[in-house]
């Protein structure tokens, strides 16, 4: 695909594949095949719906990552990320749409793999990660918290 190849109506697969690291790095950042139909399947299901829904643009802080950049970055090794198993993105809302909004649209009305308020307050994420399979989606929602200087996971 090129950078300005289309996903979705609202989305390019340069916004896919960006990454900050992987320029400065050097890292090649391109999914296969595989990875780019699992990319699809969640750009066509999640990104496109929650950006229809709110009408206003779905900032991503991250989507793919090649293996490479996801080791770079200290990224989970089974992290859908890469998308071996399903692919995942991070998001943030953006002209007065919040993070929560996201997260409680996403959680209210789509099938999802994973749903985790990231970081952030009670109130108001610091930003919404959430994965989809093309199958066999747990419609998980985790809440990924700090205690004590530890990264800590609990089910909502």
């Amino acid at each position: 695909m090129k950078p300005e190849d289309k996903l979705t109506h609202n989305l390019t697969y340069e916004e896919v594949i960006h990454s900050d690291t992987a320029i400065r790095r050097g890292i090649a950042n391109e999914p296969n095949d595989e990875q780019l139909y699992a990319i699809k399947i969640l750009a066509e299901h999640i990104f496109q719906p929650v950006r229809d829904y709110f009408g206003v643009p779905v900032l991503i802080n991250s989507f793919f990552r090649s293996l490479t950049l996801n080791k770079r970055i200290g990224g989970s090794k089974t992290s859908q990320h890469c998308a071996n198993n399903g692919a995942a993105m991070d998001i943030r809302g953006s002209n007065g749409v919040s993070n929560a909004d996201l997260f409680n649209y996403i959680r209210e009305n789509l099938e999802f793999d994973q749903l985790i308020w990231e970081f952030g307050t009670d109130r108001e994420p610091k930003w919404v990660h959430v994965s989809l399979k093309s199958s066999r989606n747990r419609g998980q929602v985790l809440r990924l918290y700090k205690e004590n200087g530890h990264t800590k996971t609990k089910v909502l």
